[in-house]
């Protein structure tokens, strides 16, 4: 099926969408138009209004201004059952099936075919059966939905959206977690639903996927539309200024760290001699001195966290010792760490971090209200005007200190966390994947904050995924592997090749 979508009329038309949440105007007179037969993929940084415009088409959210159409039919939600009844069906990063269920159960649950008043199971993975294979899926039906990866859960999701004759089907971040195979067989099954006149929104954080996969983009930023294009009309960097509001050429432009000389001659901030755990993480040893970033590098069970867990306390050491300052310390707690200047982003940010029923103030002064007791309570006006310089520095968005972290973005929560350690004033900051997850701009923004503090005599450990990352602030990078630490490289002296060559090869036949 071919579709001109310059022509088309709208299956979905949101129009003049404004959405409130206390202190937050999430959604400020979006307009949003998908046609059928198209995918149309929804871009923005975190905290742009993506997900409360998904969820205000899915019926999760009541609409405080605009209006709906949804195939020529105005339409008012007040709940997820009302968006499935007009053919808008959802398939999540995190797929909501039932694991414990069958494949076939998972596709026809709720809509199973009846045979003299019980469920015809033969029926039921028959019909499932034909779903499946109209996606180009054939596995036995009868399986275990548990016994699949999580590819096939999404396309079994995505089967199931189609039992419900789905006009619009959402899928939000739907290959944050799949390899490159899985991904192109659920480009695939997109291609082939977008043909058949089925209208995708797409929602990824993968500027190359969106490019590969998207008809059209719309863009919003802060809440607000920013603009609709063809995607062969909407480069790249234009996508990304659009984004974020400023040029490309911007991002490159962060305190390069990595270039600066680290005195390694005085007394580091910390330093670890065979730190380890046992059954847990071999013994390792560590230091760090003022100014200096050490990025931590390793694939996922390396011993990454397990390490930093251990400096801060988190977790307890059975082994080694820890110098602050060049004195003995004990750092059995995170509140023996913090007393110590030393303080911990965990990578669980949602679980370990941020705490969503408090605002972004509360969740901000935690930290040194923390250290204070609760005998010396901070005084308002000490705390207002802590929390407006840090939301104001880290760039804090909505800078609205009475909104609730959880109607934050992930970037927006990420930045909320770093400021309440950043309060308490330490000397050694431990970042344990501070970006993932979030946008370029917000990512951008965390990495020029941390090159910033460092240049300013902050010690800091920094771990994450993206290697790159890790040596564009780093000064000496600590590889990990097999929870065990492997060597040390200087930023001088490493490369983003050399780098993956230590990691896989554990150092062998290179100086450390």
């Amino acid at each position: 099926m071919t579709v001109d979508l310059d022509t088309a009329t709208p299956v979905v038309a949101l129009r003049d969408i404004t959405i409130r949440f206390p202190g937050v105007l999430a959604l400020d007179g979006v307009d949003f138009f998908l046609r059928p037969g198209e995918i149309h993929s929804l871009m923005g940084e975190n905290g742009a209004g993506k997900s409360t415009l998904i969820k205000a088409l899915t019926g999760v959210y009541a609409i405080d201004g605009g209006t709906i159409t949804v195939a020529g039919d105005d339409r008012v939600f007040s709940g997820t059952a009302d968006a499935q009844d007009a053919g808008i069906s959802t398939v999540y990063q995190e797929v909501n099936l039932c694991t414990n269920l069958s494949v076939g159960e998972n596709v026809m649950l709720g809509h199973e075919p009846r045979r003299f008043g019980t469920i015809d199971w033969n029926g039921v993975h028959r019909r499932a059966a034909e779903h499946l294979a109209a996606l180009g899926v054939l596995i036995d039906t009868r399986s275990a939905l548990s016994s699949h990866s999580l590819a096939i859960q999404q396309l079994v999701a995505i089967a199931r959206a189609m039992v419900l004759d789905a006009k619009v089907l959402i899928l939000d971040e739907p290959t944050s977690s799949l390899d490159r195979g899985e991904v192109e067989q659920l480009f695939a099954v997109m291609r082939a639903l977008r043909d058949t006149g089925v209208a995708i929104l797409f929602v990824s954080h993968f500027l190359d996927q969106v490019y590969e996969v998207s008809d059209r983009i719309t863009v919003l930023r802060n809440g607000r539309l920013v603009g609709e294009y063809a995607v062969d009309e909407l480069p790249r960097d234009q996508l990304v200024s659009r984004m974020i509001g400023r040029e490309l050429s911007e991002l490159s432009q962060l305190s390069q760290t990595a270039e600066r000389t680290i005195d390694r001659g005085g007394v580091p901030v910390l330093r670890a001699v065979g730190v380890g755990r046992r059954g847990v993480l071999s013994p390792a040893d560590l230091d760090v001195f003022p100014g200096e970033v050490v990025g931590l590098a390793g694939l996922l069970g390396s011993g990454r966290t397990e390490l930093v867990r251990l400096l801060a306390g988190a977790d307890c050491a059975d082994e080694g010792t820890v110098e602050v300052h060049g004195k003995p310390a004990r750092l059995t707690s995170p509140r023996q760490a913090i007393d110590r200047r030393i303080v911990y982003s965990s990578e669980d940010r949602r679980g370990e971090g941020i705490i969503g029923d408090l605002t972004v103030a509360e969740n901000i002064v935690l930290g040194v209200q923390a250290k204070r007791g609760a005998m010396r309570p901070m005084r308002a006006g000490e705390k207002d005007a802590l929390v407006s310089e840090y939301i104001a520095a880290l760039g804090v968005r909505p800078a609205a200190p009475d909104a609730l972290v959880r109607n934050l973005s992930g970037g927006n929560q990420q930045k909320v966390l770093l400021a309440r350690w950043l309060a308490t004033a330490p000397e050694l900051i431990i970042l344990d994947e501070p970006t993932r997850g979030i946008d370029v701009g917000a990512k951008a923004d965390i990495q020029r904050k941390v090159a910033e503090l460092a240049a300013q005599g902050l010690a800091v450990v920094f771990i994450s995924s993206e290697l790159e990352e890790v040596l564009r602030l780093a000064q000496r990078v600590a590889v990990m592997r097999d929870r065990r630490k492997i060597g040390e490289l200087d930023q001088s002296e490493v490369d983003l090749d050399r780098l993956i060559d230590y990691i896989a090869n554990e150092g062998e036949g290179t100086d450390a």
